[in-house]
């Protein structure tokens, strides 16, 4: 029991705050340099004001970082704090790197002896450890990818290759790391490795603990999941977008609730 409390406690600090007051997300120390296998430090955090500590952590253990020639590589240096999560990345090639907070989870609720009992876990753990027989069983799945891209000198796109797991984004006639203020840039949005329309999407730049107005851009993907957004000034911004649907990994789920953020650094012109 109390390992099922503790997978279900981290499985709960790892799963995207959507459709709240708080936001979940990775900044990088910058997104575009150029080195013989520099270092980046990415911070980790979720809270009220967007790239401010002022929440909860993060927590890393969910982080995986893909190199340019698509392999998986370790995050260094990773401390997890009360409001933020920190790990280094040395860019060993030139190219884009990718790294992503991803996580993929169940949820159960149930009455047993006139008390509420909640669950938290894997597909792989769920059959094992709940009793489907449980009265008023109700079980829901959890898909969910926080990103950020860096890029060592020339970018390409091997690690930004769909993985077809939950909602993907991907940029279109350009680059995640060339985007630049009053430039239009185009990005398509997937479920599943299938583009996807009707996604309603929310952008806001950060800094908006020093701000009145959150200045939030809200879009729509169209019939081919492409949105458009120009960008009104440089800066750091976060991009969110949420889904659901019936596509569950276990019978027993009624609903996947999807979740995709993502970092992008504007820069001047």
């Amino acid at each position: 029991m109390k390992r099922t409390l503790a997978l279900a406690a981290a499985l709960a600090a790892l799963i995207p705050f959507s459709a709240s007051a708080h936001k979940a997300w990775l900044q990088p120390s910058t997104t575009v340099l150029t080195g013989d296998a520099p270092w980046i430090t990415v911070d980790a955090a979720v809270s009220n004001n967007l790239f401010y500590f002022d929440h909860v952590a993060l927590r890393a253990e969910s982080i995986q970082i893909t190199a340019p020639d698509g392999s998986r590589v370790a995050p260094q240096n990773a401390h997890t704090g009360k409001l933020r999560s920190v790990f280094d990345v040395q860019l060993t090639q030139p190219g884009t790197w990718r790294i992503a907070s991803v996580n993929a989870g169940l949820m159960a609720n149930w009455t047993e002896d006139g008390k509420p009992k909640r669950w938290r876990g894997t597909a792989e753990t769920f059959a094992k450890e709940v009793d489907t027989t449980k009265p008023g069983l109700r079980v829901s799945e959890t898909v969910g990818r926080n990103e950020t891209f860096v890029t060592n000198g020339n970018p390409d796109t091997t690690a930004l290759a769909l993985t077809g797991k939950g909602i993907e984004l991907q940029a279109v006639g350009g680059h995640v790391n060339d985007l630049f203020a009053g430039e239009t840039s185009t990005f398509q949005v997937f479920i599943d490795g299938a583009p996807a329309a009707g996604l309603e999407f929310e952008i806001t730049r950060g800094a908006t603990r020093y701000r009145n107005a959150q200045e939030e851009i809200k879009l729509t993907s169209d019939a081919e999941g492409k949105i458009q957004v120009t960008w009104p000034q440089p800066g750091m911004y976060w991009l969110e977008t949420t889904s659901s649907d019936n596509k569950t990994s276990v019978p027993q789920a009624a609903q996947r609730r999807l979740s995709y953020v993502a970092t992008l650094e504007v820069l001047p012109q």
